[in-house]
């Protein structure tokens, strides 16, 4: 009985180390524009955000992902696909990568470990020194 119950929770919800991670269908529906920003004589895709995530902002919310090791004032990147696939390494666009900031990032995280995160959400979409979607006094949920 108890195998049954387990293959029925997988079935339900899925595998959580194999399919995307939870939480990341709201910003799937950001829409970018490519936009030129002088001082760095560059373009980059600026976001602009629905009603949907614009109420997120400021709110405590969960996500899951990839770890990807950021080391700056506390903060690391939370992926919605491993490294070799992500926004950095791979064809993934801004939309599926987040700055986590923390106080103390764990020192057992390692590339690609799978993790949940809980923090407040802030919408960035004019400061090209951080990503569009950061999370804010996060905490990792093992």
């Amino acid at each position: 009985m108890k195998y049954k119950s387990a293959i029925l929770v997988l079935l339900l919800f899925g595998n959580p180390a194999t399919n995307e991670p939870e939480g990341w269908d709201i910003f799937k529906k950001v829409v970018f524009t490519p936009t030129y920003f002088e001082e760095i004589d560059s373009y980059f895709d600026v976001p602009t955000f629905n009603n949907e995530l614009k109420a997120l902002d400021g709110k405590t919310i969960t996500l899951s992902g990839f770890y990807v090791s950021f080391d700056i004032d506390g903060a690391f990147i939370l992926s919605g696909m491993p490294l070799s696939s992500c926004f950095f390494c791979g064809g993934a666009g801004p939309e599926t990568v987040a700055e986590v900031r923390m106080k103390k990032i764990p020192d057992d995280l390692q590339i690609d470990d799978f993790i949940k995160v809980q923090g407040k959400l802030e919408l960035n979409a004019k400061n090209i020194d951080h990503m569009n979607f950061i999370i804010n006094e996060a905490k990792v949920i093992k």
